[in-house]
């Protein structure tokens, strides 16, 4: 709180400081609340709400709790907002955006003072960074969530990151930058090194996500039938089960891959992953997009493209090769064929079909 001093207004128990009005009121014991607004009518209406709430007996002194101070206590406690609870990888990365970003921005003030402004401020900061429109959503979500809950705590009235709309970060708005044509995704294999060229091959033709990728052991795929089964994903040094239940799933595999995958096993064991280190264990996803994806994309001419480019490519080139919303869904491991089709597939220019005849007379 400013230390400058409070400026008697004409309405008894409003003050003003610099550009700003404090509200101020006592309970019958004499403890001492303090509100701040940005207009004499904000409090004016913070006033009314604060002695209804004094009458009665509601008002707690939460003022001093920073964000700081309650989010320490919030990655501690929470358990998720729903009856299905929140999976511990999904916790650790909500501990890690809000020590790493939210509270270097919103730490020391209040949080019954922070304000949507304050959340957009936050966005706008993680944006600059020239990353995309969906990382920003990721790092607006443990904000939400704990606002959500600062909400139930009583601690403050309204979250000021629900409404909060998205419209920051890059945004990939062309069917063309979300999946590879063929010709693209050939340029982009032959700028693999060879040692590494395999996986992102297989990423393109089945869907994988990453993370399920480097977590796929030997014992997962049965090279015989040609079929692999997803049962596990590993992020952040953690393995974990799929994303959700859809996500268990069989995929298969063409004569070629299983073919490759054939000659790449060597004579690993069933408990070694598929696609390993030099010192045999998982694949850090991250060090792939680095090292291996971004490179070539750049290479090949289509420097937006990125890991999650390959499954939109496969998911586009099943259902251009006849397989139904159904089928890809299921390789995909999604929840729903709406979903799949709506957000997954995507025409390419030569995808369209010829303009129909011209009716005449």
């Amino acid at each position: 709180m400013s230390s400058r001093p409070l400026q008697p207004t004409a309405t008894p128990g409003i003050y003003r400081r610099g550009a700003r009005y404090v509200v101020v009121l006592r309970d019958r014991s004499g403890r001492q609340f303090k509100r701040s607004a940005r207009t004499l009518a904000e409090a004016r209406t913070i006033k009314s709400t604060l002695s209804a709430d004094l009458v009665r007996g509601e008002l707690q002194e939460t003022r001093r709790i920073t964000f700081e101070q309650y989010a320490a206590e919030w990655t501690r406690t929470f358990g998720g907002r729903t009856s299905k609870g929140i999976r511990e990888i999904t916790m650790r990365r909500y501990r890690t955006v809000i020590q790493r970003e939210a509270i270097p921005l919103l730490g020391k003030l209040q949080m019954t003072d922070i304000e949507p402004r304050d959340i957009k401020q936050y966005a706008v900061a993680i944006a600059d960074r020239g990353v995309s429109a969906n990382t920003v959503r990721l790092y607006l979500a443990p904000l939400r969530a704990l606002f959500a809950t600062a909400v139930e705590d009583g601690l403050i009235r309204y979250n000021p990151a629900a409404g909060v709309r998205n419209v920051y970060g890059q945004r990939r708005e062309l069917d063309h930058e979300k999946a590879l044509t063929d010709a693209q995704l050939h340029a982009v294999l032959a700028a693999v090194p060879e040692p590494q060229r395999l996986l992102i091959r297989f990423l393109a033709e089945t869907g994988l996500r990453i993370s399920e990728a480097v977590a796929l052991r030997w014992s997962d795929v049965d090279l015989e039938t040609g079929r692999l089964v997803v049962r596990r994903r590993y992020s952040q040094g953690t393995v974990d089960a799929p994303k959700s239940l859809a996500g268990r799933r069989q995929v298969p595999l063409s004569a070629d891959m299983a073919h490759a995958l054939f000659q790449h096993r060597a004579a690993s064991s069933d408990d070694h992953p598929v696609f390993a280190s030099l010192d045999g264990t998982p694949l850090d996803p991250a060090n792939v997009l680095k090292r291996v994806m971004k490179p070539a994309a750049r290479a090949a001419g289509v420097p937006w493209a990125h890991l999650h480019t390959l499954r939109h490519t496969c998911a586009s080139r099943l259902f251009r090769g006849g397989w139904n919303a159904k089928q890809v869904q299921m390789i995909l491991g999604h929840h729903s064929p709406a979903f799949t089709l709506s957000t997954y597939v995507h025409l390419m220019p030569d995808d369209l079909p010829a303009p129909l005849p011209v009716i005449t007379s």
